[in-house]
């Protein structure tokens, strides 16, 4: 699937450019990128604290082990690139598009992440706890044995996406339609349980 901005808006023009640079383990201290275009940039095991980076494009990047912490990626599109094994701690990711990425072992945790589109994304033992999605477009996403921990699902889009095994105990799911997802072994709570029933037409008495 191509991840399509709401509204029809398209992805930002970049305005210069960094390519194939080798930027492994690099340390990134509150630095700012407006605009840039990243391509075949390697930027695996980088630290990344404080940075923002609006409206850029990543293309065939390398983001494996790196490590971003309290940093911001807003209205980023991201093409083709790798998150193996890398962790998001707090960070803003509003906006931001992804499209043709793995994300095998992506740790995020705490942060804002509404409004992203990860249409199709595999998904598969990634972890998310106490993270804003809200109003996410994860339509058609793989997200079996994951852990979706108290984390904010309203109004996320979730059609045809794959929750089996999953663990979504805490997290928000009153707009959860039981009938458009797989939900074979998904953990949830007994709160949980009380929403999806009344989602699929029971009247839960005590």
């Amino acid at each position: 699937m191509t991840a399509d901005r709401k509204r029809g808006r398209s992805a930002s023009s970049t305005t210069t450019a960094v390519r194939s640079a080798d930027w492994d383990g690099r340390e990134l201290v509150q630095e700012t990128y407006h605009q840039v275009l990243f391509v075949d940039v390697d930027m695996t095991e980088l630290t990344n604290t404080g940075s923002v980076f609006e409206e850029c494009t990543f293309s065939n990047v390398r983001f494996n082990v790196s490590v971003h912490e309290d940093a911001m990626f807003l209205n980023c599109t991201f093409s083709r690139s790798s998150f193996f094994d890398a962790t998001f701690k707090g960070c803003k990711l509003t906006g931001s598009m992804f499209d043709g990425c793995s994300y095998g072992l992506l740790k995020v945790e705490g942060g804002d992440w509404s409004f992203t589109g990860l249409p199709g994304a595999d998904l598969r033992g990634s972890a998310f706890h106490g993270v804003r999605l809200r109003e996410a477009d994860l339509s058609g996403a793989r997200l079996e044995k994951a852990e979706v921990l108290r984390s904010d699902l309203s109004g996320a889009l979730l059609h045809g996406a794959d929750l089996t095994g999953c663990d979504l105990r805490g997290s928000d799911l009153s707009d959860l339609d039981p009938s458009t997802v797989t939900l074979k072994k998904a953990i949830i709570d007994s709160f949980q349980a009380t929403v999806v029933a009344t989602a699929l037409g029971f009247d839960v008495r005590a």
